[in-house]
């Protein structure tokens, strides 16, 4: 009983050859869409992430730019008044520097006396 043989050309060979390679390559594109759409899926989080972290940097930036405003017109105010009343003020100096001088004197006298 013949059932009969199948013979395969070399053409046939190539082409099945073709088509396995071609099954092979879809399915890699296939995976590699599948893991690409993960990676934009995470992409597009992470992205949404720092535009809130940005706009709360944004936000914080508004309030320290009013704050060193604030302390500015703050510190010129104080420069102003320093100005004029420095006359007042370089007594207070004097007195202070002069009191320094004396609490030195009577300390050095007291370990003098020891």
């Amino acid at each position: 009983m013949n059932i009969g043989a199948v013979t395969i050309t070399p053409v046939e060979a190539g082409w099945l050859l073709v088509a396995l390679v071609l099954v092979i390559f879809i399915i890699v594109c296939i995976v590699f869409m599948a893991n690409l759409i993960k990676t934009v899926k995470h992409a597009n989080v992470v992205l949404e992430d720092v535009q809130v972290v940005s706009k709360i940097a944004a936000e914080r930036t508004k309030d320290v730019d009013k704050i060193i405003a604030d302390v500015s017109e703050t510190a010129s105010h104080i420069s102003g008044s320093l100005k004029s009343n420095q006359g007042a003020i370089s007594a207070i100096i004097a007195m202070v520097k002069a009191i320094a001088s004396l609490k030195n004197v009577v300390k050095k006298d007291e370990k003098s006396t020891n």
